[in-house]
């Protein structure tokens, strides 16, 4: 929001965005109103006279105290932002996608918004290994300039989110629902720690909820900011699908991690790849696709976190022996031929390092 406007203007437009809002998505996908709510504008004007439109064609009323809430979120931080198309710092790869948002909320650095992007998504539920590759690539990106995005969700987002940070670079983290909140909740400190590094973006006014339909509508924002989308870990329908399907309409590169046949989550990669994605293994993978990436070149790549201890040799044959692809314990007893109780105590210790993570269903998966 350009203080030096009409806050009278800005007043309006406010109202009009948080009234169809509010009316929620069932009524948006049922009328004209779901692109002229994102209809590209050349300005706070424009935008109100088709926001205007829609309100009063839907036979809405303005939410006034929306509008008043929503004044005084920003002029409570000078780091908060709105921005429409035709703003100077309202990121032009956005603006250029069929429908982008018609009023932008940042919390943050909103030039970071403008800068080369990669967006890494994955599972909620993803795998140890997902997790480290998410947030290994993600390191990588940021140590060479560029910015990672993603949605701040539970799994390989919050990993995307957390590579970048401890590499010391930039990342966006796209929300579905109002900056007023987090979800989830858990990924409070994380938000904020985002925020201090990167930004916090929604099209969503103040005290709109997460509700589920918001997520493929935030899911076209993450691919529109971004050059390109890498899927880490989905299964074979999944909201990270449905950001590499708007990255595909958008005209974006779109990437994908391969795993184990074996492993439910990797049949999104899997089906992605076949259908053209960019089969990746590691950043030159990315880089050979989008060499914008390289802001700056990157002397090396050191994972963020803790390395975890050696092995013994009990425990490396035990991992040998069961590979890569998802296990029980009587697969480990059998393949590796120790003892049950031997099997239990070391598949402990190697999970409490890290090398293991246990999944629903007694299965284990092996960190990469």
């Amino acid at each position: 929001m350009d203080k030096g406007l009409d806050i009278t203007l800005w007043r309006r437009l406010f109202a009009c965005h948080a009234t169809l809002g509010a009316a929620g998505s069932r009524w948006r996908r049922g009328s004209a109103a779901s692109a002229s709510f994102g209809r590209p504008a050349s300005g706070p004007e424009d935008a109100l006279e088709h926001l205007q439109r829609e309100v009063h064609g839907a036979g809405l009323r303005p939410d006034w105290a929306a509008a008043d809430a929503t004044l005084a979120w920003l002029a409570a931080d000078p780091a908060r932002r709105a921005l429409v198309t035709g703003d100077v710092d309202y990121p032009p790869r956005l603006a250029a996608i069929a429908v982008p948002p018609a009023l932008l909320f940042v919390a943050g650095d909103a030039a970071c918004l403008s800068r080369p992007q990669l967006a890494i998504v994955g599972a909620r539920k993803a795998t140890a290994g997902a997790r480290e590759a998410a947030r290994d690539i993600a390191a990588a990106v940021a140590l060479r300039g560029a910015v990672v995005t993603s949605g701040l969700a539970l799994g390989a987002d919050a990993a995307a989110h957390r590579g970048a940070l401890a590499a010391g670079g930039s990342t966006v983290a796209v929300l579905a629902h109002g900056l007023d909140q987090v979800y989830p909740r858990a990924h409070a400190g994380l938000a904020r720690e985002v925020r201090a590094q990167g930004a916090l973006v929604s099209e969503f006014p103040l005290g709109c909820a997460p509700l589920r339909a918001h997520f493929p509508q935030r899911n076209r924002i993450i691919a529109g900011l971004a050059l390109g989308v890498l899927v880490v870990e989905a299964a074979a329908r999944s909201g990270s699908l449905s950001t590499a399907m708007h990255a595909l309409e958008q005209g974006r590169e779109v990437f994908a991690m391969p795993g184990s046949i074996h492993n439910p989550l990797s049949r999104g990669c899997h089906a992605l790849i076949r259908d053209g994605a960019r089969l990746t293994e590691s950043i030159e993978d990315i880089l050979d696709e989008l060499p914008q990436l390289a802001v700056r070149a990157a002397a090396g790549q050191p994972a963020p976190g803790v390395s975890p201890r050696p092995l013994d040799g009990a425990a490396r044959r035990l991992l040998e022996t069961c590979g890569w692809a998802p296990f029980t314990i009587d697969d480990a007893v059998v393949r590796s031929g120790l003892t049950v109780q031997e099997v239990s105590s070391i598949l402990l210790a190697l999970e409490l390092d890290g090398h293991v993570e246990s999944q629903a269903g007694g299965i284990y998966t092996r960190a990469r």
